[in-house]
């Protein structure tokens, strides 16, 4: 009977064993011993209970039913690998950060795709915007940039980011998901969904896979340079590979067959040989051009024009090399916002001014205190004052807990007290909403400028596919107050797609 041939991830197991150097290891418990009998249980006779004395048993099993840690409350299910980044051009004159420091410097980096609404079990082929973080072991510590694979977001404000994702992910009463009533209502009552929500039903909504999508920082970050001199930037992944998207009639037939598509064409991409790249681009904004701005620089939901910021080449980063073990390289993998090495700052981005604190705060959470020991997380080097706790496993030896001390423990750094801006601040201290801000001129240049009539249509269909799903009231509200504003063509090809399809019961609200 011929073999079929198989793909790369299916002879895992095959590969793994052709690299054993001994016919077969020995069975030891988790101390390091050797075991009797590993597949039956130590008992009084045949049918006499088990012995509490089966410490072997015991310890398997207590570990067994500690397996599973806390999922991601957001970007639970994806797939990651690791390679490196490779400066390409010289971008001194906006960052003094040690990784862009020469032409050809190379940095080993870990990246995590992933989805931000659906559990670990989620079809990878689900219409959703996909996360796109990049982990930098950096000669200064560990950088994080956590992006997407959208250059906006749904909203601009952190307060606003926990009802966002609650309506996104399953109803707490049904249980189900999506809620279609509950995403068209937060949706309509702030348009400044608008832009994403149009990007998330247009093609881009399903990648065809994590190797040909595109990715950004999303947020509006900072750059100083040598002479302290502060700049914003934006950061853009550009996709060396060809740009491939699902239709949604593909992406639901994928996810019967295969719901782990995504994780998959990854690895075999990888062990094929087959490694995929982005180049690195930043776009630059002074403080200046920030202050004269006609939008919020600062604003999650728009995007900085390109006419006007050009892409400025910075870098290309590969993935070569899939991970050993996925539970502790990518489950236990985390990346925060915060991890910023000098010569990157923050900016005033009120959604990234939020994750400075939430990603640590939940990894602290899943993972416990001392994350950052993991091998995956850990940077090359650090002296602190930070001890103890759970799952400690570098304490610095003997090295003082405490600051000012006399033992020649650590001291502050010049060279990142000089790189730390000092930055003027006014202003009255009260709540702000800027959800009435212009929030249709960008997605109105999206559709007219940038869609064809293909594009047009797709995006018009999709949004039907749940909309129509949706209460006649938030029905008509979508096509009034949103779609109509983004485009009179939008709002008509919309409301025949509804009328065209299965009509649903009005309830008020």
């Amino acid at each position: 009977m011929a073999t079929p041939k198989r793909d790369a991830a299916a002879e895992q197991l095959t590969q793994q064993s052709k690299k054993h150097q001994v016919d077969k290891d020995v069975i030891t418990a988790n101390w390091g011993t050797a075991v009797a009998g590993k597949d039956a249980s130590l008992t009084v006779g045949y049918n006499g209970p088990i012995l509490l004395q089966d410490y072997t048993l015991i310890d398997e099993i207590a570990h067994f039913t500690r397996e599973r840690i806390p999922e991601r409350v957001v970007h639970a299910k994806g797939a990651g690998a690791f390679g490196y980044f490779e400066v390409t051009h010289d971008i001194s004159q906006y960052s003094a950060a040690k990784v862009f420091s020469e032409i050809g410097k190379k940095t080993p980096i870990a990246v995590r795709f992933s989805q931000v609404a659906g559990e670990l079990g989620y079809a990878d082929t689900v219409r959703d915007i996909r996360g796109f973080a990049i982990k930098f072991y950096t000669d200064e510590g560990i950088w994080d940039l956590v992006g997407n694979n959208q250059p906006v977001f749904f909203v601009k404000d952190c307060a606003l980011f926990p009802s966002f994702i609650h309506v996104v992910k399953r109803n707490p009463a049904t249980h189900l998901r999506p809620d279609y009533d509950m995403f068209w209502d937060m949706v309509t009552l702030r348009a400044e969904t608008t832009h994403t929500t149009m990007i998330f039903f247009g093609d881009r909504g399903i990648p065809a896979s994590y190797r040909k999508m595109h990715g950004f920082g999303t947020n509006t970050y900072a750059f100083v340079n040598a002479e302290g001199k502060f700049f914003y930037c934006k950061f853009h992944h550009v996709c060396q590979q060809p740009i491939e998207n699902l239709t949604s009639e593909e992406a639901q037939r994928i996810a019967g067959i295969d719901p782990d598509y995504h994780t998959r064409d990854l690895y075999n991409a990888i062990e094929n040989g087959d490694y995929p790249a982005w180049n690195m681009y930043v776009q630059i904004m002074t403080p200046e051009q920030a202050a004269a701005s006609p939008y919020d620089p600062f604003d999650d939901t728009k995007v900085w024009l390109r006419s006007e910021y050009p892409l400025i080449p910075v870098g290309r980063f590969v993935l070569n090399k899939n991970p050993n073990n996925y539970f502790a390289q990518i489950e236990q993998i985390g990346f925060d916002p915060a991890h910023l090495v000098p010569g990157i700052e923050p900016s005033p981005d009120r959604m990234l001014q939020g994750r400075l604190f939430a990603y640590g705060d939940t990894h602290r959470y899943r993972l416990g205190p001392n994350y950052l020991q993991f091998p995956v997380n850990r940077p090359f080097k650090v002296t602190n004052f930070s001890r103890d706790g759970d799952a400690t496993y570098h304490s610095q030896g003997g090295a003082p807990v405490y600051h000012p001390n006399s033992f020649r423990g650590p001291e502050d750094d010049r060279r990142a007290r000089a790189l730390a801006p000092v930055l003027p601040l006014n202003g009255d201290v009260k709540r702000i909403d800027s959800g009435g801000d212009d929030n249709f001129t960008q997605p109105g240049l999206l559709y007219r400028r940038v869609m064809n009539e293909g594009e047009k249509q797709r995006l018009a269909d999709n949004i039907v596919s749940w909309l129509a799903r949706a209460n006649t009231v938030i029905q008509e509200r979508t096509i009034t107050n949103i779609l109509n504003k983004v485009d009179e063509d939008l709002g008509r090809r919309v409301r025949e797609g509804i009328n065209n399809s299965q009509p649903h019961a009005t309830v008020d609200l």
